[in-house]
């Protein structure tokens, strides 16, 4: 995937607003609700590295995983301060391969819905359970279909002193396209790229049965950042699973 060969190194400015602390919180109460602190823990799709670093700081031992290897440029940079710093390995979720098991693994912001062919999301999730130890937790974030439909036909911008970006999206009822002009300042002159970027939309009874499939259970589903029951209005939902013993 090259989707973020430009984008790659504007991300963190443009996603400032995301609460990597409130998100490392959470999945700490997940650990306590599951009983147990894991000391080796996976960051799938972990992109720039930024919650890979704020969990090593805590005092988890970290593996990132991502598939593009200009977000783990920046995933390197931004953990230097890390002792020790997390592993990072560039691979795709689906031919995840890990050296031995972990306890817990994370797949944050939507990164589930990159994966846009429903088998290669199975084969992922059959990955990360072979590498996931027994009761180990799995914990990912999907968008939902409310999000999306609110989404389509809209156009956002964001910019800098250096960088201009606007990105339309359309949502088809299945997949979420977002069409990404990048358009970067270099001395009097500035210069336009171009990304495309895809989401498929998981309804979440689908994405409990591929879990169960590739062996986990005790499934619950969230609303964002929550262990309280979903009322259909979330953009965002978090899913908990554990692997069978």
């Amino acid at each position: 995937m090259d989707s973020y060969r430009v984008l790659s190194a504007y991300y963190d400015r443009f996603t400032d607003d995301v609460g990597y602390e409130q998100w490392a919180d959470y999945f700490e109460q997940v650990f306590a609700r599951c009983g147990f602190r894991p000391e080796l823990v996976l960051d799938l799709a972990c992109g720039t590295g930024t919650l890979s670093g704020v969990m090593a700081r805590r005092g988890y031992e970290m593996i990132g995983v991502d598939a593009s290897p200009e977000m783990l440029m920046q995933a390197m940079n931004n953990t230097l301060d890390c002792d020790p710093r997390p592993v990072f390995l560039n691979q795709r979720m689906e031919e995840l391969d890990l050296y031995g098991t972990i306890q817990a693994v994370l797949c944050c912001l939507d990164s589930v819905n990159y994966v846009t062919d429903p088998a290669v999301l199975r084969e992922a999730f059959r990955r990360v359970a072979l590498f996931l130890e027994p009761d180990g937790v799995f914990v990912f974030d999907v968008n939902t279909r409310r999000k999306f439909e609110r989404m389509d036909g809209e156009v956002y911008v964001r910019e800098d002193e250096d960088v201009y970006c606007a990105w339309q999206v359309a949502f088809d009822g299945a997949l979420c396209t977002y069409d990404f002009d990048i358009f970067e300042a270099e001395g009097d002159c500035w210069y336009r790229s171009s990304e495309r970027h895809l989401e498929r939309y998981y309804a979440p009874a689908a994405l409990t049965q591929l879990l169960t499939d590739c062996g986990f259970d005790r499934i619950e589903i969230h609303p964002e950042l929550s262990f309280g029951e979903c009322t259909g209005e979330e953009d965002r939902i978090f899913l908990i699973a554990r692997k069978g013993k």
